[in-house]
């Protein structure tokens, strides 16, 4: 089978598409057949080992794991004997941010809550863009604890986790401001935005409202440069740790005695969100936003693109 590779850590052109051998599924296993997959910034952590705490999950000088991949939809394809919740054919979709090696044209897993079957009106691709975006989405909104009536700003609300939030969010009867570039202006107003910055002629930093919570969903703001929007008692979100790494740190030193705070939430185990997320897709109240496609061959080509900053929602690999 071929199979997305890099021995050590390094830029996209450290990715070579090589013919191993297809894995064979232990007893606790199932292997499933690869249909689409995603690169996000997980995928793009993993590849450069950027941050370097990264090092300490994925291997320290380096990848223990030598397959890309935290993401996939497929078909299951083979079982092992102990596999009862799964069968032959059945089309499946699954996400961990540590590490699937699922850019690949086969792979394994012991499904441990980690893979679902996709609901019938949902194809293979949409599948794989609805994980990881949505699974930090989810576990960021949960944790807020946003009211009926508030205001809410979302920096950065086209990629895939800010597009998951400005769909979850809107589902709610707040008011939603967000950040978006002049291409993206419709789409982001499609997914329920009720004002709109384009941040390439506007910084949202700048302006005089006021907001219960800030989404900094792309982690190119800071705390320091958003905390004059925030009310009194205001919450500032971010996906990232921060450029000193001073998110953590400022959700503890804020959460005592602060008007304003930082949150910086641990995501919820896969088990709580998957099926959130497959539920969701079910009811059609979620639609994961795509923006380019690549096969695996070009796959160096979608990090490098990805690695820009400039993705709308997910880029997708496709293998089958």
């Amino acid at each position: 089978m071929k199979a997305a590779i890099r021995r050590r850590y390094g830029s996209p052109q450290v990715i070579q598409i090589e013919e191993i051998e297809t894995p064979v599924p232990k007893d606790d296993e199932i292997l499933i057949q690869v249909h689409a997959t995603t690169i996000n910034r997980t995928d793009c952590a993993n590849l450069t080992a950027k941050p370097f705490i990264m090092r300490f999950f994925l291997g320290l000088f380096k990848p223990r794991k030598i397959i890309l991949g935290n993401d996939f939809a497929g078909i299951v394809v083979a079982i092992g004997k102990d596999i009862q919740a799964f069968k032959v054919n059945d089309r499946v979709f699954g996400f961990t941010d540590l590490g699937l090696q699922s850019q690949a044209e086969y792979m394994v897993i012991k499904p441990k809550g980690n893979v679902l079957t996709i609901p019938d009106n949902v194809d293979f691709k949409s599948a794989a863009a609805s994980m990881e975006g949505a699974h930090y989405s989810y576990s960021f909104i949960d944790k807020s604890g946003i009211k009926s009536g508030q205001r809410i700003l979302i920096n950065g609300a086209t990629g895939a986790i800010g597009s998951a939030v400005l769909q979850f969010i809107n589902q709610l009867d707040v008011q939603i401001t967000a950040t978006c570039n002049t291409k993206n202006i419709d789409l982001i107003r499609s997914l329920g935005a009720h004002k709109i910055i384009d941040y390439t002629k506007e910084d949202f930093t700048k302006t005089d409202e006021k907001y219960d919570f800030i989404f900094d969903a792309v982690g190119k703001s800071t705390f320091g440069k958003c905390k004059p929007l925030l009310k009194d008692r205001g919450i500032y979100i971010s996906s990232e740790l921060g450029p000193y790494v001073q998110n953590p740190f400022l959700a503890l030193f804020t959460s005592f005695g602060s008007k304003k705070k930082v949150i910086f939430p641990i995501p919820f185990n896969i088990k709580k969100t998957l099926p959130l997320i497959q539920d969701l897709l079910k009811q059609e109240k979620f639609k994961p936003v795509i923006d380019r496609e690549y096969p695996l061959d070009e796959i160096a080509k979608a990090f490098e693109y990805v690695l820009t900053g400039e993705k709308t929602g997910n880029v997708i690999i496709t293998i089958k």
